[in-house]
């Protein structure tokens, strides 16, 4: 994994930016502040937030959800030359996701020690044995990702 300062770009911060945004819609709407975004070297592609309990979805996550729509719009599941850019690290099903949709590279924001799959807990998209891997850099404005679900979880206790 990459440290925060290698190989983030302005578009790279602009879609976290977006994604940070996009996380404050899903708190609005009572899910966790979670949000992800497609994009390529200039353009946002598909965008997704958390959809759980209003989807009653376990598999809605904000990942997932950007996927799907990514793959709609781009009329084709292999996403090659894209980056998505998630508020919070990817969970097993997400970062397993993230490699069989063949996505390039993954930006994110707070680690998650208690599921986080792209370092904390696991290493997925860069295992060596699967037939895909992408570049990962963590901690990419962290402190305001971290911050938006700390403002979540202290408003609902």
């Amino acid at each position: 994994m990459n440290s925060p300062s290698e190989d983030v770009t302005a578009i790279d911060l602009e879609m976290m930016r977006r994604a940070i945004e996009l996380g404050r819609r899903a708190a609005e709407e009572g899910e966790v502040p979670i949000a992800a975004v497609i994009y390529d070297s200039e353009t946002c592609i598909a965008e997704g937030w958390n959809r759980r309990e209003n989807d009653h979805d376990a598999s809605a996550h904000a990942e997932i959800v950007a996927i799907r729509k990514a793959g709609l719009q781009r009329g084709h599941w292999r996403l090659h030359g894209l980056s998505m850019a998630v508020t919070l690290e990817p969970c097993p099903m997400c970062a397993g996701a993230l490699v069989n949709s063949r996505i390039d590279r993954l930006i994110y924001g707070a680690t998650d020690p208690k599921a986080g799959a792209c370092s904390s807990l696991y290493e997925i998209p860069t295992d060596e044995r699967l037939n895909h891997r992408l570049q990962v850099t963590g901690g990419v404005m962290a402190d305001e990702c971290v911050q938006l679900l700390r403002d979540f979880f202290q408003a609902r206790r």
